[in-house]
């Protein structure tokens, strides 16, 4: 692939204390940052604003709503990127993240924190035991063995629009995979460095949000799994709508 249009996905809501140091921190590496402010309360949006990224107002909350808004206004690409806006990603993992698509190797490649160093404290055990779950269900029922549903991820667009995302809430990544499975995409994991974020999460930091997450992961998971499902060729990679406004 020569010269890809990459753009870089990043869903937000109340991050005004990381987002900044986020988007400079990648958008010399991309050609378009978007941050999708999902109804945020604080200073989320003018932050983003400043610091360079294109920003989408996604009133709702759902993290899928805000990557969907995202993706329709982020437009003709040829990779999507899609990253956290807590600074617990490290932009440094990038390159290899989108290098197997440029080569042509994979369509789909999750950046895997349970195959890469995670901070101390970074990664919760309801989180490890959660992804530990999700990734042991999706090889049972169709036999691609995933470590990791990680935000931090790059998809080939046209792979991309083969997919028919509509998850609005915490199900959106593991849609991503299955679907990708479904679809016979070449899938892959490159290990990622995990860094302890900045400010409380929204799934793992209380209670509601971790019962909330594992439902609609499994959830999805369930309604997947009684449509048609063909399995794809196990593949590795070397560790090598909204309102908008600029």
């Amino acid at each position: 692939m020569h010269n890809p249009v990459i753009k870089l996905i990043i869903p937000a809501r109340n991050e005004e204390g990381a987002i900044g140091q986020v988007v400079t921190s990648v958008i010399d590496a991309v050609d378009q940052v978007i941050v999708a402010d999902n109804g945020s309360t604080d200073k989320t949006a003018s932050v983003a604003k400043a610091a360079g990224a294109h920003v989408v107002y996604v009133d709702t909350p759902g993290y899928g709503r805000a990557c969907l808004a995202a993706v329709e206004a982020a437009g003709a690409c040829d990779i999507l990127v899609f990253m956290d806006g807590d600074a617990s990603d490290d932009p440094e993992d990038l390159s290899e993240l989108i290098n197997p698509i440029i080569n042509n190797n994979s369509d789909l490649v999750i950046g895997s924190r349970i195959l890469g160093d995670c901070d101390p404290g970074s990664l919760t055990p309801q989180q490890r035991f959660g992804n530990t779950l999700a990734c042991w269900l999706m090889h049972l029922i169709w036999g691609f063995r995933f470590s990791d549903l990680g935000p931090f991820r790059a998809i080939r667009k046209s792979s991309y629009d083969r997919l028919n995302m509509e998850a609005p809430t915490f199900g959106w990544t593991v849609e991503m995979q299955v679907r990708a499975l479904k679809q016979n995409l070449r899938c892959a994991e490159v290990p990622v460095h995990y860094r302890k974020r900045i400010g409380v999460s929204k799934i793992s930091g209380t209670f509601k949000g971790v019962i909330l997450a594992g439902w609609y992961i499994l959830g999805t998971i369930g309604l997947e799994a009684i449509k048609p499902n063909p399995k794809v060729k196990s593949l590795s990679a070397k560790p090598a709508a909204g309102r908008s406004e600029k």
